[in-house]
């Protein structure tokens, strides 16, 4: 049996406590509905056995067990009703919770549920082998492409590997230099976005962290071949930028995108980083997928099951595998020279201002 929580393991959303309630006592009438009756101690309802009159509009369940169905049943309607509500009201600083969560799908599970034949190429031929960014070339529907991505970790073993998808500068290399030969052989790029942001450590910085995402962005600008690009999850200034230059840039719907992290931003302005600061940084960040695409930053946001991808991971890979499938096809019919010209087009329009 599956049970509603299941996505989640012990992991709960503060804003999602009432929510984490309801669930339990779901799971808890499931259990119920599937035990034998003699399991319980008699008949449906707990009345001695020789009245058979007590379990008579309780009986029926699974092996003889009590029918809860109903119940349960009514519970799933609150749950839902209640699931709808909470995200029709999300703030902004439950959006970056929500990006965060530690069972939404990363690019590793994306590359699992719809990428067909996937090659990974590793390293940079300068320093070594970044596990924060994957790398690999694979067919997305009919589409053979380049699939370069961020990579959290899912055990604690892995996320520190990965430096929690912080990249180094050799993690950028390894990108730049894996669409190198995609535009070589006049494949189009997927780049996947799930990062709090560029690994700070001096040894990246010594190594040239700063001049790797500078270069990226050049390069990427000018490549002869389509780009799409998604956000995922997180999009942390510039190592989200590092592979997040693009013909297309779209966003899931509860991921966030922004200059810096809340936490980064209330440091510099309030000089402390708490619940209240963080609540007001992401407010005016305007780091939402709604305020990205008002603002013109994104082209577009790709819808998310109720209640969020970690929720129901393969109805969110369904969706964005559908998004790049249509994407790809719609800049396959623009001939080179005129995608480049328009990719330009693009990203100068981008923070344009104009009077009256």
């Amino acid at each position: 049996m599956t049970t509603l929580n299941a996505y989640a393991g012990n992991y709960e959303l503060e804003f999602e406590r009432p929510l984490t309630a309801l669930e339990r006592q779901i799971n808890d009438l499931e259990h119920q509905h599937l035990k034998p009756a003699h399991a319980m101690g008699g008949t449906a309802s707990g009345a001695p056995s020789g009245d058979t009159s007590a379990g008579a509009s309780g009986a029926g369940g699974a092996s003889g067990g009590v029918d809860f169905r109903s119940d349960i049943r009514s519970l799933r309607q609150s749950h839902t009703a209640m699931l709808k509500k909470i995200y029709a009201q999300l703030t902004p600083w439950n959006t970056v919770q929500v990006g965060r969560h530690p069972g939404r799908p990363q690019t590793i599970d994306y590359i699992h549920a719809f990428v067909k034949d996937f090659a990974e190429l590793h390293g940079d031929r300068h320093q070594g082998d970044d596990k924060a960014i994957i790398t690999g070339f694979g067919r997305i529907g009919p589409h053979k492409c380049l699939v370069i991505g961020h990579h959290k970790g899912k055990d604690t073993k892995e996320k520190i590997a990965a430096n929690f998808g912080c990249a180094h500068p050799e993690g950028y290399r390894k990108a730049l230099r894996t669409m190198k030969l995609a535009e070589k052989y006049k494949l189009p790029i997927v780049t996947l976005i799930d990062t709090p942001g560029a690994y700070p450590g001096i040894a990246a910085e010594e190594r040239g962290q700063a001049e790797a995402i500078a270069v990226n962005l050049r390069e990427m600008s000018r490549l002869k071949t389509p780009i799409v690009s998604v956000v995922i999850g997180e999009g942390g200034s510039g190592g989200a930028l590092g592979i997040g230059v693009a013909d297309r840039l779209a966003m899931l719907q509860y991921a966030w995108f922004s200059v810096i992290s809340p936490e980064g931003c209330a440091a510099i302005l309030w000089k402390t980083a708490n619940p209240e600061t963080n609540a007001a940084a992401a407010e005016n960040l305007k780091l939402t997928a709604n305020d990205n695409l008002k603002l013109g930053t994104i082209d577009g946001m790709i819808d998310e099951p109720l209640g969020g991808a970690h929720r129901n991971p393969a109805a969110a890979a369904d969706y964005l595998e559908k998004y790049l499938i249509q994407t790809l096809r719609e800049l396959k019919r623009f001939k080179v020279e005129n995608l480049v010209n328009k990719r330009y087009e693009r990203l100068r329009k981008i923070g344009e201002l104009g009077e009256g």
